[in-house]
C-alpha cells in the first residue's frame, strides 16, 4: 500500500539525508510520529537550489539534473543514483498516455539531445522514451539551440506511418511559425500525436496551449484529442499527463501509481477544499535517494481524476512557498552546494 511505502521511505530519507532531517525536525516531524503519508513534511522546492538533497554520497550519482535558470545560482540540482528506476517511472506513465497501443512509432523530438544537454532531465526523459518507443527513424530536431525546421518538415512529409511529435511548448511555436512562413503543405498520417511540455518562462512570446493544439490540427492534421500535455519538474523522477492520446476527455493531470498530490493553502500549508486553488505538493516514491515529498511553487486545484495546473506562485503565494524553508534556515547552518 502507498501509505506504508511512503512512511518507510520517509524514515530512510530522514536518517540518510541531513538537510531533510533538519528540515523535518524544524517542522516537528520524525519517523514514529508520522502515521499517514499526508503528514510527511513537504520540502519547498527552493531547497534544491540551496542545498545538497541526497541520501547517498554525491560521488555515487550517475547524473545531475539542473533546472533551467539564468545563472548557476538559480538552478536547482537533482542527483540521479538509479537510472533503471528512473526509466521505469518515465516509461510506464508515458506509455499509458502516449502509446496506449503499445507499439513503437517514429518520434520527432523537438528538444536538444542528451549530448547537447547532458544535465537536462527533459533530455534524459526524451532519450529514455526514444530508446523504448522510437523506431529507427526517430531523431532530435533541436541542434545548437536552433530548430531544424526544414529537416523536420521534410522528414514529416515523407512519413507514411503515424508520427509522435515531442517537444517544449515553445519549440512547437517555432515550428508553427516556420510552417506558416513557408506555407509548407503537410498532413500527417492518421494516428499521429503530439506531446508538449513546459511553459514560456523567460520567452519573448506566450500563447495559449489551446492555440498550439488548434494549429497542430490546422497545419499537420493532428486532432486535439491526440495532443497531450506533460507536467514534470527536474526535482521529480515521475511525470504527469493530462489525457490519453485518442480520448476526447476532460483534461486533468493524473498521477502515476507511485505519486500522490495535495493542494495546500499558501498561508497555512493545510489542505484546501476540493476545487479551491492552492500550492501543489507531491509525494513521488520514485525519488528514493533525494526527497519524496516536495512543495512546489505551482498553483493548481483538485478535480476528478487528478488536478489542474493554474500557473506559478506569485506575491503572497510565492511567499508562502518559502515560509517553511525560512524557518529551517533560521535553525542553523546548512551545507551549501558547490556549484
Amino acid at each position: 500500500p502507498f501509505n506504508a511505502a511512503a512512511l518507510q521511505l520517509f524514515e530512510y530519507q530522514f536518517n540518510r539525508n541531513p538537510a531533510y532531517r533538519q528540515f523535518s525536525l524544524s517542522q516537528k516531524k520524525e519517523p514514529g510520529l508520522v502515521r499517514r503519508w499526508e503528514e510527511i513534511p513537504f520540502l519547498p522546492v527552493m531547497a534544491f537550489k540551496l542545498l545538497d538533497i541526497a541520501c547517498r554520497p554525491l560521488s555515487e550519482a550517475k547524473k545531475i539534473f539542473r533546472s533551467s535558470g539564468t545563472t548557476g545560482a538559480d538552478k536547482s540540482r537533482h542527483y540521479l543514483f538509479d537510472p533503471e528506476l528512473s526509466k521505469a517511472a518515465i516509461l510506464s506513465h508515458f506509455g499509458r498516455h502516449l502509446m496506449p497501443e503499445g507499439k513503437k512509432m517514429r518520434l520527432a523530438i523537438l528538444t536538444p539531445s542528451p549530448d547537447e544537454a547532458p544535465d537536462s532531465s527533459l533530455a534524459h526523459m526524451m532519450e529514455t522514451i526514444r530508446e523504448a518507443y522510437g523506431t529507427e527513424e526517430s531523431r532530435y530536431y533541436i541542434e545548437r539551440e536552433r530548430l531544424q525546421g526544414e529537416r523536420l518538415a521534410y522528414d514529416l512529409a515523407e512519413s507514411r506511418e503515424p508520427v509522435c511529435l515531442l517537444g517544449t511548448s515553445f519549440s512547437f511555436v517555432h515550428f508553427i511559425d516556420f510552417h506558416e512562413e513557408r506555407s509548407f503543405p503537410l498532413t500527417l498520417p492518421k494516428g499521429s500525436r503530439l506531446m508538449d511540455t513546459g511553459g514560456f518562462k523567460g520567452k519573448s512570446r506566450e500563447v495559449s496551449r489551446e492555440w498550439i493544439y488548434a494549429m497542430a490540427e490546422q497545419q499537420w492534421g493532428i486532432p486535439a484529442e491526440n495532443c497531450v500535455n506533460e507536467y514534470g519538474m527536474s526535482e521529480m523522477t515521475s511525470q504527469f499527463y493530462d489525457r490519453i492520446a485518442g480520448r476526447d476527455s476532460l483534461r486533468a493531470y493524473s498521477p502515476p501509481p507511485q505519486v500522490r498530490t495535495r493542494v495546500l493553502s499558501p498561508e497555512t500549508l493545510q489542505p484546501v477544499a476540493k476545487g479551491e486553488i492552492g500550492l501543489l505538493a507531491h509525494i513521488d516514491l520514485a525519488n528514493i535517494d533525494s526527497v519524496a515529498a516536495i512543495l512546489t511553487e505551482d498553483i493548481g486545484r483538485e478535480v476528478d481524476g487528478g488536478f489542474l495546473l493554474i500557473g506559478r506562485a506569485t506575491g503572497a503565494a510565492a511567499k508562502g512557498c518559502s515560509l517553511t524553508l525560512d524557518d529551517l534556515l533560521e535553525k542553523g547552518p546548512l551545507q551549501e552546494r558547490g556549484l
